[in-house]
C-alpha cells in the first residue's frame, strides 16, 4: 500500500461549499491513468489534480475528469496551487506550473491565486441552431455566433440575451450527440457550451455563465477557471466588452458561488494570454492509501 497526502480545495470562493471543489493529490503525478479516473470517480468531483516534480517548471500537474486526462482546467490549478500554499511547499511570489498545455505561470498570495493562461487559439464556428438544441434552447435566444475557443481546454463559447436565459439552460443528449456529430466527434466526451450571459449573479459580476456536463462528470460544473479565459478572449476579440477587465461569476445557481477577476492581456486582434484570478479555500485534508 501506498500513501498519498491530498488536499481538497473549494476554487473561486473564501468560504466552505462555495466555487468549485477540486482534490489535489500530492506527488500522484506518477499514478496509474486507471488509478486517477477511479479517484475522480469516488469523490464524485469534476476535476482533481495529481502533482509531481518537473524538469521545466516548478511543479508538473496532471488534470483528470471522471473519464479521461486533460491537458489543464482553471479551478483545479487554482485549488493545487492553494494546497501547496496551504502545505508549506510553495511561499507567495511566482511559480510556473508545468501542464500538458503549456508552461502556466502563476503569482500566490496567501489564499489568493492569479494564473496566466496561455493564448487562446479560435477554433470552429458552430451554427447557432446546433448549440441551441444541446441547451434545450431556440437559436434567437443566442446573440452572437458561437465558436470553439481555448486557452489550455476547448470550449464553445455561447453567448446569450440574459441570464434568465442561461437559467434556463437544460441539457440535452439527443443535441449534443448531433453536436458532436457536426464537430466530427464519435462521442460526446467532449467540452459541452460554455453558456454566457453579459451580466452578473449578483452585482458584483459583470458575466455570469454556466457549464452543464455529460455522464459520468456531474451534471453541472460550479466554476470553470478555463473556460472563463476562453470566454474573456472570446468577448474581448469580437468587440463584446469594452474593457478587457471584468468579474466573472458562476455557480449561483446551485448554492456555490463563484467568483473571478479576469484580465485579457492584448489588443483584441492579438491577445497575449488571459490573466484568471480568484481565492481558494481548503476544506478538508488527508490521506489516500491505494
Amino acid at each position: 500500500m501506498v500513501s498519498f497526502e491530498f488536499d481538497w480545495v473549494d476554487a473561486f470562493t473564501d468560504q466552505a461549499f462555495g466555487g468549485n471543489g477540486c482534490a489535489v493529490v500530492h506527488g500522484g503525478a506518477g499514478l496509474e491513468d486507471a488509478q486517477c479516473l477511479a479517484y475522480v470517480r469516488e469523490t464524485s468531483l469534476v476535476e482533481c489534480t495529481f502533482t509531481g516534480p518537473s524538469d521545466i517548471a516548478d511543479i508538473r500537474v496532471r488534470y483528470f475528469l471522471a473519464s479521461r486526462e486533460i491537458p489543464f482546467a482553471g479551478h483545479p490549478t487554482l485549488a493545487t496551487v492553494v494546497a501547496m500554499r496551504h502545505r508549506g511547499l510553495i511561499d507567495d511570489g511566482d511559480w510556473v506550473l508545468e501542464t500538458q498545455a503549456g508552461l502556466v505561470p502563476v503569482r500566490v498570495d496567501g489564499t489568493h491565486v492569479t494564473m496566466t493562461q496561455v493564448p487562446p487559439v479560435f477554433g470552429q464556428k458552430v451554427p447557432a441552431d446546433i448549440v441551441a438544441a444541446v441547451g434545450g434552447l431556440d437559436a434567437q435566444d443566442i446573440v452572437h455566433l458561437p465558436q470553439i475557443v481555448s486557452t489550455g481546454l476547448p470550449f464553445c463559447i455561447t453567448v446569450l440575451k440574459s441570464r434568465a436565459d442561461v437559467d434556463r439552460v437544460r441539457l440535452n443528449l439527443d443535441g449534443l450527440h448531433r453536436y458532436a456529430d457536426f464537430l466530427g466527434r464519435k462521442d460526446v466526451d467532449i467540452m459541452e457550451p460554455f453558456w454566457v450571459a453579459q451580466d452578473g449573479a449578483t452585482s458584483d459580476g459583470d458575466t455570469y455563465a454556466r457549464l452543464l456536463l455529460a455522464p459520468p462528470s456531474p451534471p453541472e460544473d460550479p466554476f470553470t477557471g478555463s473556460a472563463t479565459g476562453a470566454m474573456a478572449s472570446y468577448l474581448w476579440a469580437h468587440g463584446l466588452i469594452e474593457a478587457p477587465e471584468f468579474t466573472a461569476q458562476q455557480g449561483h445557481g446551485l448554492g456555490r458561488p463563484g467568483q473571478a477577476t479576469v484580465k485579457v492581456l492584448g489588443p483584441r486582434d492579438a491577445i497575449t494570454g488571459v490573466e484568471v484570478s480568484g481565492a481558494g479555500y481548503v476544506l478538508m485534508s488527508g490521506k489516500l492509501h491505494l
